[in-house]
């Protein structure tokens, strides 16, 4: 059972590390903006670390979250992955700009944070290859260009997520949302398997 306390605690943490820093915030601002003492604090957590780990935590979770009714859905794989992509970026886009969003919490970074990182876009990827492994069985998309996409796709995103953390589009001279509808188009059009001869001549 999740603990309504513990959860009140990362939803604080979140915030005062967006607002003044992971740096500038104490384990004391977290206890007085919760309303809960030191004690309380340290019942679910050992140190200021294990606060941040667990709020980056739930920011990957809400990704996942977001994107796997999508990939559960009973869409047709194309509109599903269509969809998928799409969500994807705005999440992304929405969690950067937000004025508590995830640039603000990635002023610390260590390898048990990076792993959280890994992790939500292992699961990401995971339900990414189900979209597709289903078009593929579908004999929507093409067998070979599936199984090249997902690296490719994957640096591409990983790149354009950089860019909405370091606000990085004007430098690049690239426009986001033409970016964001090229790369869809050109992912869907890509994996579409070629029809055969005799669907071709009827």
């Amino acid at each position: 059972m999740v603990s309504k306390t513990r959860e009140k605690l990362i939803d604080v943490a979140r915030q005062l590390f967006a607002k003044q820093g992971v740096e500038k915030t104490t384990m004391n601002d977290i206890a007085e903006a919760s309303d809960k003492g030191r004690r309380t604090i340290y019942t679910y957590f050992k140190n200021k670390r294990d606060i941040y780990n667990a709020v980056i935590e739930r920011e990957a979770d809400l990704l996942v979250e977001s994107l796997r009714e999508i990939a559960t859905s009973d869409m047709p794989p194309v509109e599903k992955l269509e969809r998928f992509l799409y969500q994807r970026f705005q999440v992304v886009r929405e969690k950067v700009h937000r004025p508590d969003g995830v640039k603000a919490l990635l002023s610390l970074v260590d390898r048990r944070v990076e792993r959280i990182r890994i992790r939500a876009y292992h699961l990401v990827n995971q339900m990414l290859l189900e979209i597709i492994s289903e078009g593929v069985n579908e004999g929507v998309f093409d067998s070979k260009q599936a199984e090249a996409l997902p690296s490719l796709l994957d640096v591409a995103l990983i790149g354009a997520d950089t860019l909405y953390l370091r606000d990085g589009w004007g430098t690049a001279n690239v426009d986001p949302e033409k970016f964001q509808q090229r790369l869809v188009s050109f992912v869907i059009q890509g994996l579409l398997a070629e029809p055969c001869e005799s669907e071709a001549a009827s």
